[in-house]
């Protein structure tokens, strides 16, 4: 199934503009200190939000205005205490990448990829396998934070359950794969795996924007 094109907007960065790529965005944000953009749906949506404020839609995502007030207060706020991670890919299967953060100055701890052929929710799982290994060695009391149910599940049963056909292009990833199952097989750690609340606090700061 091809993936839904998608318009970036730059508020603040080296051009500010929209663009219609992930790539042509990023060119105008990596490096840029304080930069400001976020993707939509449309071309309309696109151009409203350049024309309006980017703290209007900073944080924003589907569905977080359906919580109540009471609901956010019993969610609470994030644990700072924790790193974050995400995956992203350019079509399913397409090229996909993932990362670790440092949950609260979103500095990057670690980041592979882009892989060949490769899916979100293979990366999600890659993601959470290689933040519990980098908090053992550190032997850190941070938690670890994930927005996809799916790869948390395959984590807790030490194994990737991907429908994704592996091939001359993505032998790689599978070796990776069969590396992380090994690894969670052989290896015991104490770090809570903790589902990131959207709804409530936004993206997760691992998201690569291309939502």
């Amino acid at each position: 199934m091809a993936k839904k094109a998608k318009f970036y907007v730059v508020w603040k960065g080296k051009r500010p503009g929209i663009f219609e790529s992930w790539d042509d965005c990023k060119a105008q944000i990596e490096g840029f200190k304080g930069a400001q953009y976020k993707s939509f749906a449309t071309f309309a949506e696109a151009k409203k939000a350049f024309n309006g404020n980017y703290l209007e839609y900073k944080g924003k995502s589907k569905g977080k205005a359906e919580l109540s007030p009471e609901e956010l207060l019993k969610i609470g706020d994030p644990n700072y205490n924790s790193i974050a991670v995400d995956a992203a890919s350019s079509g399913n299967p397409g090229k996909m990448e993932y990362r670790g953060v440092d949950t609260k100055s979103k500095r990057v701890l670690f980041h592979q990829g882009p892989f060949a052929e490769g899916t979100s929710n293979v990366g999600e799982f890659l993601a959470l396998v290689h933040g519990l290994a980098f908090l053992k060695k550190q032997n850190s009391d941070r938690i670890l934070y994930s927005d996809s149910r799916i790869a948390i599940g395959w984590v807790r049963k030490k194994k990737c359950g991907t429908k994704l056909k592996k091939s001359s292009k993505n032998a790689t990833l599978f070796e990776l794969i069969e590396r992380a199952e090994d690894w969670l097989k052989k290896n015991r750690y104490a770090t809570p795996i903790v589902k990131w609340e959207t709804k409530a606090w936004g993206e997760i700061p691992a998201d690569f924007g291309r939502k």
